[in-house]
């Protein structure tokens, strides 16, 4: 019997992972989410040798290139196996990967700041540490100033496991500043969701609170808004620094952009599958 409160809200459009934090990442036909997220998401870090606080793209004066850099695993990560080894193109296009015992030199010398790289540690006790740089928008807390926050514990997550957007947000986003160049990997999400044509709101915003279904089985708990930072300005291959593109989502969307969830029930997703508000 059909479920009289199913809101069809549309597909998967794409899925990404990103097997090193602030590094870019893979996109997927298909995956697993498991209850820490996409499997292999953000499965390792880097961390500044000086003060053991994680690199991010979020702090930019600190982490200025780390977008140059892009992580690929060696062979896909399974559930309840080890976290297989990652491969990391460099700025200049060299490729090293976490098998060589010199990858940290390696790292060290590309990013010119003596780092470490880390696997994360379902079991480790306390919070790792990063530090975020807020621009000087208005709508923005902390404006200009630099700011250390926590991540979950045992985990290179900044809020959430999962990162929805939906082409709806994109859309309207495109309508309010034409001359931004509003593409996924600005925002870095997990899951896109292709919703209908014509579609140009922030659609994401009703779903707060509510459980969401992608395919058969996962079922995903929408938590919260994205609160978006400076990370969507910086430039990354031919897109430009463009701090308009906060700037429109401060003024138009209380700097929020996607939903962040909870994982509720796991399971295979692909692209293609329907997106449905239970």
């Amino acid at each position: 019997m059909p479920n009289p409160m199913r809101i069809d809200l549309g597909a998967v459009a794409s899925i990404w992972r990103y097997p090193v934090k602030s590094m870019m990442g893979e996109e997927l036909n298909a995956t697993e989410v498991t209850e820490r997220g996409l499997c292999g998401d953000r499965a390792y870090a880097l961390a500044d040798s000086s003060d053991g606080k994680v690199a991010t793209a979020k702090n930019p004066r600190k982490w200025p290139n780390l977008f140059d850099f892009r992580a690929t695993f060696i062979e896909p990560p399974r559930i309840s196996a080890n976290v297989p080894p990652v491969q990391i193109t460099l700025p200049d296009g060299t490729m090293a990967t976490s098998q060589q015992s010199d990858l940290n030199h390696i790292l060290s010398k590309a990013l010119n700041r003596k780092v470490t790289l880390h696997a994360a540690e379902p079991g480790r006790v306390g919070p790792a540490h990063a530090e975020e740089y807020w621009p000087d928008i208005e709508g923005l807390d902390h404006r200009d100033t630099v700011t250390d926050f926590a991540l979950p514990e045992g985990t290179f997550f900044d809020c959430a496991t999962v990162h929805l957007l939906t082409t709806a947000t994109l859309d309207r986003l495109r309508e309010l500043y034409a001359k931004g160049r509003f593409e996924v990997r600005r925002f870095r999400p997990n899951i896109v969701v292709e919703t209908a044509s014509g579609e140009n709101s922030f659609v994401e915003n009703a779903w707060i609170g509510h459980t969401l279904a992608i395919g058969a089985d996962v079922r995903l708990s929408i938590t919260g808004p994205c609160a978006r930072c400076v990370m969507t300005t910086l430039p990354q291959g031919d897109l430009p620094r463009d701090p308009g593109i906060l700037r429109t989502a401060a003024q138009h969307n209380k700097a929020s952009v996607g939903v962040y969830a909870a994982v509720l029930q796991p399971g295979p997703i692909r692209r293609g599958d329907p997106v449905r508000i239970e």
